[in-house]
């Protein structure tokens, strides 16, 4: 366990890869690239220089959400193992300037989507951070073992925020890749949380394996995958999705459905080498299935019964 002790003689004066480093990049990029799915599925024709804003913002209201986040779990984060480098339990950042930086970042993003894109895509983007900030991270995270699968919807709506930007409203299409993604968040982290549930339990953090045990969690993880499948080949029913996103939903979401039977049926309790490869295939899948979209329209492919399916659009 890394103490405060410790952490404290690491402290030095702040970089720009600190700051950086609090925008969580790597989160950033998959909220950046569903939202890009959003934009690329909605019909309507928008502006290249307003869509490449609605991404800014989008990535800057994820990175402010992250910043935020890294503050406010500042003391959860310096008792786990896997977050205990980041900038302020290391001390190369005050938790005081975190929280300026995270809040002037977030006022910013919805401020320049508002002025710039649209009122509604402003206002989806404002709920995603206070959902993510207020309901996920001081409240739910550290007092239910329900916390992912709630705070999971602020991870999920970037793609109407893109859609949002393009239309100007919402519909049921993006709302579908809202599910996908909602539905996805459990068992993405629920096998992180496997093999690191030591790490949780240090910290005090009621992930639903601490809370409910391993067996139980593998159990939702199954009951999950088996949900997302057909919610993830829902977008080739109606309308959205083509021969290219069918293909890859069956394939990765087989894939996905495989590796959480095989975490379910995981002997091997200290090293979770099936809770490892599910996380990884998590990934794989979210990336496939909304880079199959953004390709499709990318090479003008149709998608399964547009015409008939336009109603859903």
């Amino acid at each position: 366990m890394i103490t405060t002790a410790v952490l404290g003689a690491q402290a030095r004066a702040a970089t720009v890869g600190d700051f950086f480093a609090l925008l969580k990049p790597r989160v950033m990029s998959l909220v950046v690239f569903t939202g890009l799915a959003g934009i690329a599925v909605a019909p309507g024709h928008v502006h290249p220089l307003v869509a490449f804003t609605a991404l800014l913002c989008i990535a800057l209201g994820a990175g402010a959400s992250g910043a935020l986040n890294m503050a406010y779990d500042s003391d959860i984060d310096a008792r786990m193992t896997r977050t205990a480098a980041r900038p302020i339990p290391l001390g190369h950042i005050a938790r005081q300037d975190a929280l300026v930086f995270g809040w002037w970042i977030a006022v910013a993003s919805v401020a320049m989507m508002g002025l710039f894109v649209n009122p509604l895509a402003a206002a989806l983007l404002a709920f995603t951070i206070f959902f993510y900030v207020f309901v996920y991270t001081l409240w739910l995270k550290r007092r239910t073992a329900q916390n992912i699968v709630i705070g999971g919807l602020a991870g999920a709506l970037p793609p109407a925020i893109g859609w949002a930007a393009v239309m100007g409203n919402l519909a049921v299409a993006p709302l579908v890749l809202v599910a996908i993604t909602f539905l996805w968040t459990p068992p993405h982290f629920w096998a992180l949380a496997l093999y690191r549930s030591e790490d949780y339990a240090r910290a005090g953090v009621p992930m639903m394996p601490v809370v409910k045990g391993k067996a139980s969690t593998r159990k939702q993880i199954l009951a999950y995958a088996l949900l997302l499948f057909p919610v993830g080949l829902a977008p080739v029913f109606i309308g959205l999705g083509g021969p290219l996103y069918a293909a890859a939903a069956l394939l990765f979401g087989g894939w996905m459905l495989f590796g959480a039977i095989a975490v379910c049926r995981e002997t091997d309790e200290a090293k979770e080498p099936a809770a490892r490869r599910l996380f990884g295939v998590s990934i794989l899948y979210l990336f496939a299935l909304f880079a199959a979209l953004i390709l499709e329209r990318l090479m003008d492919i149709a998608p399964f019964g547009a015409d008939a399916f336009g109603a859903w659009m």
